[in-house]
């Protein structure tokens, strides 16, 4: 499975494993951690590190978990990226927005 969720719901921590091509044809399945696996925990990790690719999508999923769960209610760290993904992120700001580990 490309997206893989683990929610440890007594430390109200929440792990995104992203694998392959994190691109449009994961919409679906980020849209669902985004809207009911991420609501109400304190910090939300995401972890890149066996992800090949990111596109400007991608970066779009980012940003609306983000504005749904970032900021005031969650911390949001990015880990484990390729140096070629993380690239990507850095290029894009991402480093200003999420903390990249």
């Amino acid at each position: 499975m490309p997206v893989e969720v683990h929610k440890d719901a007594g430390k109200g921590a929440l792990r995104i494993n992203v694998s392959g091509r994190f691109d449009f044809s994961m919409h679906q399945d980020f849209r669902k951690v985004s809207e009911q696996d991420a609501v109400g925990v304190k910090s939300i990790t995401i972890d890149l590190g066996r992800t090949e690719y990111v596109d400007s999508s991608a970066l779009g999923m980012l940003l609306v978990l983000r504005d749904k769960v970032g900021d005031n209610q969650a911390a949001i760290r990015i880990v484990n990226a390729r140096p070629d993904v993380k690239k990507i992120l850095q290029i894009a700001n991402f480093d200003k927005l999420f903390t990249l580990v």
